[in-house]
């Protein structure tokens, strides 16, 4: 979406009144709605305001890498409109961590909380990534509420390698140490999270719940983009390389956030994303272990009032059963585990 047209939109949107039962306190911050702006669609721009104005209770900037990049050449997004789709390969296009944080100096009310989530610059080797992700998140820890550390876009070559254990676990350290000394200087502390990929099998997303909690990280956002093509294999658009994202990718999606869930015993809350499209879907995700969810593809698909459809039907099934937001997070969890091959089991405490 342009970000002019966003800002028509959302200035003649009239205001709506703020649904109570919908809010919540997360890492310390304060949500007024579960409903988020995924990382990928505001890539530095920082159109804030506008975002929250259409109804979303947190906005998440990004992916942002150290130094400027143009991204991968065009044409780099592709509609799979049948299917409710997108393959992208965008490639982290952003402005650099220093100008978006000038932009986000900048910024006067927040309606919610606001993201940044970081990454490394295609041209940095994995061995030197921890340096990107430190300089990235030094840049704009100040100025945002929380910081996701992105290891699992499928557009930069190599990088979901570093989602293997033990690299991810030094990886998430070295930037939760920095994290724990820019709290010295400013009595700040910014919640660390981590985005993950819907590709990996049941056992090593146990092995990521694993590296995330022992690392220092405060949250898990589930998850990214696929390479698989599973339901869209006739498409003419499948055989581009990329990640897709959209309804094909629900259920990935929703088996990953209940298996990370349980492997987690709820200690760190996560943030559902992947193929959300509706009220149902979000509250799908919620039961399967989400405390938040974000969209991005319902939002090409449906437009802006997408954000306030999928909150109020959230707010109907949460009275319809009579469950509160807290309460329905992760009740369906083992439903989704019992469909894997490998049984989810909590980690070992020796």
């Amino acid at each position: 979406m342009a970000g002019s047209a966003l800002w028509a939109w959302s200035r003649v949107l009239p205001d709506q009144p703020t649904r109570n039962q919908l809010s919540q306190t997360v890492w310390g911050l304060h949500f007024p709605n579960p409903v988020g702006l995924a990382a990928g669609m505001d890539k530095g721009q920082v159109l804030v305001p506008a975002w929250f104005r259409i109804g979303f209770g947190f906005v998440e900037i990004g992916t942002v890498t150290p130094r400027p990049q143009r991204g991968n050449p065009r044409p780099r997004l592709f509609r799979l409109v049948e299917h409710h789709a997108i393959v992208n390969r965008m490639g982290f296009n952003n402005p650099g961590a220093e100008r978006v944080a000038r932009r986000l100096a900048r910024l006067r009310a927040r309606p919610g909380p606001i993201g940044v989530n970081i990454g490394r610059n295609k041209d940095t080797p994995n061995d030197r990534a921890a340096d990107d992700y430190v300089a990235a998140f030094r840049a704009l820890a100040e100025y945002g509420d929380y910081a996701a550390i992105n290891v699992s876009s499928p557009n930069t070559p190599g990088l979901r390698s570093l989602q293997e254990e033990g690299e991810l676990r030094a990886l998430i350290a070295a930037v939760a140490r920095t994290r724990d000394e820019l709290r010295h200087e400013s009595a700040r502390r910014v919640p660390l999270l981590v985005k993950v990929s819907p590709d990996e099998p049941p056992e090593r997303l146990d092995a990521v719940a694993d590296a995330v909690a022992a690392a220092g990280a405060d949250g898990i956002i589930a998850t990214n983009t696929t390479v698989a093509r599973t339901g869209v294999e006739k498409h003419p658009r499948a055989v581009e390389t990329g990640g897709l994202s959209g309804a094909p990718l629900r259920g990935a999606a929703e088996r990953a956030c209940a298996r990370l869930y349980l492997r987690l015993g709820g200690r760190l809350p996560i943030i559902g994303v992947g193929g959300i499209g509706g009220p149902e879907d979000a509250y799908r995700r919620i039961r399967a272990g989400a405390t938040l969810v974000q969209i991005y593809t319902a939002l090409v698909y449906q437009g802006p009032g997408a954000v306030r459809e999928i909150q109020d039907g959230l707010a109907r099934l949460l009275e319809r059963d009579g469950l509160t937001l807290g309460q329905a997070v992760g009740l369906d969890a083992k439903i989704y585990v019992e469909r894997d091959r490998t049984p989810a089991r909590a980690p070992s405490s020796t």
